[in-house]
């Protein structure tokens, strides 16, 4: 199997000994960042897209970036156009949008899919380290998150309706 683009060779299948820091992503200036790089810090990460009813969750992710990041938490946006073609713009638009209208600080990605047979492999390995509910390992729409403890273990998933502001006690059991 042929590495997507921004990952790195190794994007083993989950349970095969894959661990968070083995891949790697694109970002949204078009560098590709090692998850390696954030060992030993929390990760927040998160399926974001720009034109959803959920967009202004944007406003509290930053919020929580600025509360934590001094403590060693990572948020990472990762756009996505497979649910309701809600992220049709490149990479530059995203950027403009996300700090115009939200003063977003924190890591963004590339636009990747999250679900499928395309799907970033970061999202297969999350989704099977923590299934939704009922055990279902599809993720359902945008602002799906996933909180990982300083050891990159998978700790909570969250659904797309619940705000930012509500993963503060979580947060502060990880940072």
């Amino acid at each position: 199997m042929q590495p997507l683009p921004g990952t790195q060779a190794r994007t083993a299948s989950p349970g095969l000994g894959a661990a968070v820091h083995d891949f790697s992503f694109t970002r949204l200036d078009g560098g590709l960042q090692p998850l390696a790089d954030f060992k030993g810090r929390p990760l927040l990460i998160v399926n974001t897209a720009s034109r959803c009813g959920f967009t202004p969750q944007y406003a509290g992710l930053e919020a929580l970036h600025q509360r934590y990041a001094a403590q060693g938490l990572v948020i990472i946006g990762f756009p996505c156009h497979q649910f309701g073609a809600q992220e049709p713009g490149p990479a530059t638009e995203i950027a403009q949008f996300c700090q115009r209208n939200y003063g977003v600080s924190f890591l963004m990605a590339d636009k990747v899919d999250v679900r499928g047979p395309r799907a970033h492999p970061l999202f297969v390995w999350l989704t099977h380290a923590r299934p939704g509910i009922l055990g279902t390992r599809a993720i359902k729409w945008n602002f799906t998150k996933f909180l990982l403890n300083r050891s990159g273990q998978v700790v909570a998933r969250y659904a797309p309706l619940t705000a930012p502001a509500r993963l503060e006690a979580a947060i502060e059991r990880v940072v």
